[in-house]
């Protein structure tokens, strides 16, 4: 091999090694995350999981070009970024539906290059309810869904983490643990007139308890009913309010004559 030949493979020795150590300092690091339940009164979720992600300078490039891929999966992600990306994503054997994820554009935030992964999806059973009198249903919550970290008493709330639960329209929440670190001032007026409670990082989620009250209006009763009606019937039910109403045109009708 002549010296420019020797030369040639020296160079492309060089150029493979500096995109292997490129490669290796490529590093993605989840700095928060804030999980968002909005609780239905179907029993099911609304879940949103907003991720803060730094990214390392070697990494901003590769970031971009998987941003604008439309064949992305989930398992691409997390190859991409890792596991912390999953491992706090609500229990897989609960039923998820509806999933998408949205990564946000790269930004510098105190110099750093960051940006923001939504996830969202639909979760069933994450409450049970029961009908404990006339008009009024109780929810338990049921913490199987969760599949946070796992401390040394259960599962945990992991570092910088934020876990938020709305409450569906009219409910009043009758008894929760451990207590939400948002708003102060819900246990001490027994979380009167509050629709939104959240725990900070480090809280212990293997005895979470949180149980909510809805008392339905006679309206919305009356309406339930009558829907009830129409889901057996159908569209016979538009027949015998018909033959009722001729029946009593008749009768009248009668009467008069």
């Amino acid at each position: 091999m002549d010296s420019k030949g020797a030369l040639r493979y020296a160079l492309l020795a060089c150029l493979l090694a500096a995109a292997v150590m490129q490669a290796s300092y490529a590093s993605y690091t989840v700095t928060h995350l804030n999980v968002t339940l909005t609780l239905d009164r179907n029993t099911s979720a609304q879940v949103t999981e907003l991720l803060t992600v730094e990214i390392s300078n070697n990494s901003v490039s590769q970031y971009q070009t998987n941003r604008v891929a439309l064949n992305l999966t989930l398992s691409d992600w997390q190859e991409l970024i890792g596991p912390l990306l999953v491992q706090h994503i609500i229990n897989p054997s609960s039923s998820v539906h509806n999933f998408k994820l949205l990564p946000g554009s790269v930004m510098s935030v105190n110099g750093i290059s960051t940006a923001y992964i939504l996830m969202g999806y639909t979760v069933n059973n994450v409450t049970t309810v029961n009908q404990t009198a006339p008009r009024t249903f109780v929810y338990d919550f049921n913490p199987n869904v969760f599949n946070f970290e796992h401390g040394a008493s259960g599962q945990v709330l992991d570092p910088n983490t934020t876990l938020t639960v709305l409450l569906p329209k009219g409910a009043d929440i009758e008894s929760v643990y451990p207590l939400p670190d948002y708003p102060p001032s819900a246990f001490t007026s027994g979380y009167k007139n509050t629709t939104m409670v959240s725990w900070l990082y480090g809280e212990p989620l293997s005895k979470f308890n949180f149980t909510f009250v809805i008392m339905e209006s006679i309206q919305t009763e009356v309406t339930s009913f009558f829907t009830g009606i129409y889901h057996v019937l159908g569209v016979f039910i538009y027949v015998i309010i018909a033959i009722v109403v001729l029946i009593v045109f008749l009768y009248t009708y009668l009467r008069v004559r």
